[in-house]
């Protein structure tokens, strides 16, 4: 006889949605790491030396992301969910490792592109996995309740 699985409801898959100023501040942190990234690119090809700051918009950038996620843990009751969260949180850490590294390694960017190019496939990673496990979930919930109906 096949061991039950626990079935979940939406509200214990998702969790409480985060707060507003949380969303905002870590989309405002993404955009902040993105411009930081950009900016060196364009300052090769367009300014040559004239934007200096960029290092500050990124680290600025990985700090609000890092404290947004800090501010929004997953209150739900999946496990793999609440793994993959997080996973999404050490994304928010590898950023303020890159961050870190743009200053302390001076001139050499390396190290820090290699933490932001981690961050990103981990961040690219659970966003697309944390909707397709909540809808596998709730695909195999309603499978269950047809079962018991027949």
């Amino acid at each position: 006889m096949p061991e039950q699985q626990k079935t979940y409801t939406l509200d214990e898959l998702t969790g409480r949605q985060p707060a507003t100023w949380a969303v905002v501040l870590a989309t405002v942190g993404l955009l902040g790491i993105f411009a930081g990234v950009l900016l060196p690119l364009l300052d090769f090809r367009f300014f040559h030396g004239t934007l200096g700051w960029w290092k500050y918009v990124y680290a600025g950038g990985a700090l609000c992301f890092l404290v947004a996620k800090f501010f929004t843990p997953y209150t739900g009751t999946h496990p793999r969910i609440k793994r993959l969260y997080r996973i999404e949180s050490w994304s928010a850490i590898f950023f303020c490792v890159a961050a870190f590294f743009l200053f302390y390694s001076g001139q050499t960017t390396r190290d820090s592109f290699a933490f932001t190019l981690a961050g990103g496939a981990l961040l690219i990673f659970t966003t697309l996995a944390i909707p397709s496990t909540i809808r596998k979930e709730q695909r195999r919930a309603a499978g269950e309740s047809d079962n018991k109906k027949h």
